[in-house]
């Protein structure tokens, strides 16, 4: 990549502030998009822990990207060789920062303003599903997971949910009688916290899951994990279902009028 002279990279500063806020941190140029980005180096700093779980080779793979934000995994899926990637989200904001960035580096990125409710409507199975920092800011998480599932996970999924609450998982038996009322007062039983109005300031946190509900999520839709490599990360397998549990019988939508 040729440098860029003074006048250059002030436009591109320029046009990184009229693209923000940012959520991201990346690098275009070696201009920060987020440099005071209250969590740090978001997301570099995460990633460091548990990129070694994704292949390093994703030659000949295909990669969905959900809730792609300003693109940073989808970028990180491109330097590994992916042969195709497809990265969804339905802000338009962060559709533009991620088009932007990928325009900048000269990587080619399918982008597409859309929920991850309408997953069906892409009609394609991926090698490798990347569903991170999602699934609390959804008001029906399980039948989101459920339609990942059934329509877009072919194999892998790399996940990550914000979790409160107790961090221990105990063996639960498969059933109780109408009369337990004790296991619901255990702290590492599976919960999920329903935040009313906001969280952290924000007003689509919905639902917070504790460590056991979000390994019982999972588990529900036919995931299985194959690695836990920091406490609300994931790599997953796609399995099958408990045969209890019947798959949805409608696509539905909840932007659907």
């Amino acid at each position: 990549m040729m440098a860029i002279d003074a006048e250059e990279r002030q436009d591109l500063r320029r046009r990184i502030a009229e693209l923000g806020p940012w959520f991201h941190n990346l690098r275009i140029e070696g201009i920060e998009t987020a440099p005071d980005h209250f969590l740090g180096d978001y997301p570099s700093f995460k990633w460091r822990h548990f990129k070694d779980v994704v292949p390093a080779d994703l030659k000949g793979c295909s990669v969905l990207d959900i809730g792609c934000n300003a693109g940073f995994y989808s970028l990180e899926m491109k330097r590994r060789n992916a042969d195709r990637v497809v990265a969804i989200d339905t802000d338009p904001r962060y559709l533009r920062q991620a088009e932007f960035v990928a325009a900048r580096t000269g990587v080619d990125i399918e982008f597409r303003q859309m929920s991850v409710y309408d997953v069906a409507g892409i009609k394609e199975k991926f090698d490798l599903v990347i569903f991170m920092g999602v699934l609390y800011h959804l008001r029906h998480p399980l039948l989101a997971l459920d339609l990942l599932r059934e329509h877009v996970v072919r194999d892998l999924m790399l996940f990550q949910c914000m979790q409160r609450g107790a961090e221990t998982i105990s063996t639960l038996e498969s059933d109780y009688d109408f009369s337990e009322r004790g296991i619901f007062d255990r702290p590492d039983y599976p919960k999920l916290f329903f935040i009313e109005n906001r969280y952290a300031g924000d007003p689509t946190n919905w639902f917070i899951p504790n460590k056991a509900a979000t390994e019982a999520l999972l588990r529900s839709s036919g995931f299985a994990i194959l690695q836990n490599p920091e406490p609300e990360v994931y790599l997953l397998r796609c399995g099958e279902r408990d045969d209890a549990v019947e798959s949805p019988p409608f696509i539905y939508s909840p932007n659907a009028g």
